[in-house]
């Protein structure tokens, strides 16, 4: 049995002229002669009636305070509500269907509720029900622990569902369908000429949705990585776009075909909007006065995540978000006599597995941004990324430089 599982959102499954398109890739994979696992969000968006965020409101207009188990309960509903939809739509199109909640389709969690991580995949209802013919209509974003408690996933979570089906049930692929295209060289609102790419590596994914890149969750990629299950980004709504595909290497897998991806250096421009800078400066030695520790064990007790670090005997700084502002300079003012924090600045990245071991990639980054007038305030750089800091006036000006420079304003 031939087996691919497609991903559709909330936008994908929302009405029933969108659920018309989703019918049409369902029989197009049957024709195919593949069994479909169909992975469906909650309908729609905040304001919608069935959408996550409605739900939830339904609760808070009630109480600000909800206990996380409960909170599951509810933030669960949506996927149901759109599991149960989708599977009476592809019954009336006469194609057998069957709805199936998370722990229905055998995913087992751990108990942190709000943001659970799969422990286990148990699939058998769903090969049985594909066994029998039908295609199984998962509830994303969820699943249950060993005691039968319900729990959400997460950011992404219907990504992470879609990702543990397809290993678990050694899929041929992944279809993550969305409102786009597929994965593109950059933010088309801040870059319009750019193109959606057709190849690119699990590595490269992970740290462009890391820079900020938000198609697909890295925690879904990361899954599909360990199972060598290659994924793919597509539209709901184009029929004839094949999107991006995600895989291992640097040629596609024998069961999608094609050609071997093209050597590039950089394979798409990320970035994260809305972060603070902060500096902190010591007369003391940072690491033999112990400040650096308090410093950044602060931080994480209250839950403030840091990025581009810089620590030396006489400075640390770092960036936050800028909603974490407030919080993080009251609580480093009691530890630290002097603290140096302003908003208004962005964060860059240029992503690319190819420059592994490239010289000069750093240089024509610096290069371009120099030419098009625009300060770098801080840099960190790993084997596939460059960040840069920016000042958020200069974000759209700084994304096109770099695409620009690195020439995917081309199609790839």
């Amino acid at each position: 049995m031939r087996i691919i599982v497609q991903k559709f959102g909330g936008t994908s499954v929302a009405t029933p002229e969108a659920r018309q398109n989703v019918i049409k890739h369902v029989r197009r994979a049957i024709a195919d002669g593949l069994s479909p696992v169909l992975v469906v969000s909650a309908m729609g968006r905040r304001g919608d009636p069935y959408a996550t965020d409605t739900l939830i409101g339904l609760a808070r207009a009630v109480s600000e305070s909800i206990d996380p188990q409960e909170l599951d309960l509810i933030q669960s509903c949506g996927e149901i509500i759109a599991a149960v939809v989708m599977a009476q739509s592809l019954a009336a199109a006469g194609l057998p269907a069957r709805a199936f909640t998370g722990g229905q389709a055998g995913i087992i969690t751990d108990d942190c509720f709000n943001n659970a991580r799969i422990i286990e995949v148990l699939p058998d209802a769903i090969k049985e029900c594909l066994e029998n013919g039908s295609a199984a209509i998962v509830a994303g974003f969820q699943g249950v622990t060993r005691k039968g408690a319900i729990t959400t996933l997460g950011r992404g979570g219907s990504d992470t569902t879609a990702a543990a089906l397809g290993v678990a049930l050694n899929a041929e692929y992944v279809d993550i369908f969305t409102d786009v295209g597929g994965v593109m060289t950059a933010d088309p609102r801040l870059a319009p000429e750019a193109q959606v790419l057709e190849n690119i590596t699990y590595s490269e994914i992970c740290e462009m949705a890391h820079m900020g890149a938000k198609v697909v969750h890295p925690r879904a990629v990361e899954i599909s990585m360990e199972g060598r299950i290659p994924l793919r980004v597509r539209s709901t709504f184009d029929d004839h776009s094949t999107g991006t595909l995600i895989s291992e290497g640097r040629r596609r897998p024998a069961a999608v075909g094609k050609e071997s991806l093209p050597d590039r250096v950089v394979t798409g421009i990320a970035h994260v909007a809305d972060v603070a800078l902060f500096k902190i400066a010591s007369v003391q030695d940072v690491n033999s006065s112990g400040l650096a520790l308090k410093v950044f064990q602060i931080l994480a007790q209250a839950g403030v995540s840091v990025d581009l670090i810089h620590v030396s005997p006489d400075q640390i700084s770092f960036i936050i978000n800028s909603s974490d502002y407030d919080r993080a300079l009251e609580l480093l003012r009691k530890i630290v006599p002097e603290v140096t924090a302003s908003k208004g600045y962005a964060k860059v990245s240029a992503v690319g597995a190819g420059m592994r071991g490239v010289p000069g990639v750093m240089a024509r980054v610096v290069q371009a941004l120099s030419l098009a007038d625009i300060p770098i305030y801080q840099t960190t750089d790993s084997h596939t990324n460059i960040s840069c800091l920016v000042a958020e006036q200069d974000l759209q000006r700084a994304v096109w430089a770099l695409h620009e420079e690195f020439g995917l304003n081309k199609k790839q």
